[in-house]
């Protein structure tokens, strides 16, 4: 297990809890040690005894007890790891990170770590909506740690909305996307954060953009975001400094990326710019091309006569051009990026289409995928894309989303590396 890479999993005190030996055995089967800290309310979901011998290690709960301060105290506990995981995350433990409070063993070794961080929220679902728990969300976000969930679902207490622990598989597939480790195999596919890429800045868009037409309705498309995470997610553990400026998506936030949530184009326009000057820019975001021009405040009505009849026909919007993000950084005159890639979504001629949209932004590469009906390209788990450069175009099999993130990543690191 020398060379098998090293979670701190911190259990607090929540139902979910019991889904944490789940958590333990699956990250173990992919070749991921596990170190548990279980805090005094987290016992009174699961017993140590139970952590220890599914995670093969002892389990640390006391801050003040002398044996593990001598041999393993809180700060070498947070060192060891090459990532801390807090899962199930309560509401009380995200006060606490927010606060810098440590006043037991987990919330001090989450003061006193350099390492990166990903919680796994579970709370009922007015303690998760309620204004403090979501500005504290905000501030460890922009903080750099990483959220997987919420999901949405029944609750324990009988109620039912956003606040359920994401599963265990979900909260193992981001770990091992995080260390880019196939299942099974032993080795890393990327370097994790001491990779090819240390040092490099890299930004990427991703998701839709929803472009207002009155304060309840907006223009939206299919995307799901899948992609453009996935891709985030891989440079950051070949070593990028990741920023992901996202559209509105149900994607949890990868490990390791810094995430800038937006709505509209403008908005990711503004996000984008404020990132500047990266190394590497990735458009992938599925921007709106038009939107509303001047919004109502309020909501568009159906004006009716006294029988119910319509008596106004159906409201014209008028739409104007949203920003062109990819061209705008493609044709920086100082600080351009030194490698920047654009999607090209087509429903026919997908590579004709994608070779005059590269010359026409001004980009270094496309990658251009068929999202026509029946793909099962937007919201799905696979993607067929085709990578078009100034050398011609390169054809890659079927593969998964997550996948495609890791072979873009590699090539972009091997083309930094010969070219600049």
């Amino acid at each position: 297990m020398s060379n098998w890479k090293r979670v701190l999993l911190i259990i607090t005190g929540g139902i979910a809890a019991y889904k944490s030996l789940e958590l333990i055995r699956d990250l173990q089967r992919r070749k991921i040690a596990v170190r548990c800290i279980l805090t005094r309310a987290g016992a009174e979901f699961v017993t140590p005894m139970a952590l220890a011998a599914l995670s093969g290690d002892k389990v640390y709960q006391d801050i003040f007890s002398l044996t593990d301060e001598s041999e393993m105290g809180h700060i070498e506990l947070s060192r060891d790891a090459d990532l801390i995981v807090v899962a199930p995350a309560t509401a009380n433990i995200i006060a606490k990170m927010r606060a810098g409070i440590a006043d037991d063993l987990a919330s001090t070794t989450l003061l006193a770590t350099g390492k990166p961080v990903v919680i796994a929220p579970a709370m009922n679902v007015r303690m998760w909506e309620h204004a403090a728990t979501q500005e504290n969300i905000g501030v460890l976000k922009d903080r750099g740690i990483s959220l997987i969930g919420p999901n949405e679902g029944d609750m324990a207490c009988n109620e039912f909305g956003m606040g359920r622990m994401a599963e265990p598989s979900k909260i193992v597939e981001e770990i091992t996307t995080f260390f880019s480790v196939r299942a099974g195999d032993t080795t890393p596919r990327l370097g994790a954060r001491n990779g090819v890429l240390s040092g490099r800045r890299a930004v990427v868009t991703s998701g839709p953009t929803h472009e207002a037409v009155d304060p309840v309705r907006y223009l939206a498309n299919h995307s799901s975001g899948r992609q453009g995470h996935a891709i985030a997610a891989a440079l950051a553990s070949l070593g990028a400094e990741t920023i992901l400026v996202a559209g509105p998506t149900q994607q949890p936030d990868p490990a390791g990326v810094t995430v800038k949530n937006v709505q509209s184009a403008v908005e990711m326009m503004a996000a984008c710019q404020a990132e500047l000057p990266a190394d590497i820019v990735i458009c992938a975001a599925a921007v709106a091309d038009w939107r509303v021009a001047n919004p109502p405040q309020d909501k568009i009505k159906k004006e009716r006569g006294k029988n119910g009849n319509k008596t106004s026909a159906p409201p014209v919007l008028q739409l104007e051009e949203n920003p062109d993000i990819l061209a705008s950084i493609s044709t920086l005159k100082t600080e351009r990026p030194a490698l920047v890639v654009g999607f090209a979504a087509e429903t026919n001629s997908v590579i004709e289409h994608a070779k005059s949209k590269r010359i026409s932004k001004g980009c270094d590469w496309i990658v251009a995928n068929d999202v026509s009906p029946g793909t099962g390209t937007f919201g799905g788990d696979h993607n067929t894309v085709h990578v078009i450069d100034g050398d011609g175009v390169e054809d890659w099999p079927v593969m998964s989303k997550e996948k495609i993130g890791f072979r873009l990543a590699e090539r972009i690191a091997q083309y930094l590396e010969t070219f600049s």
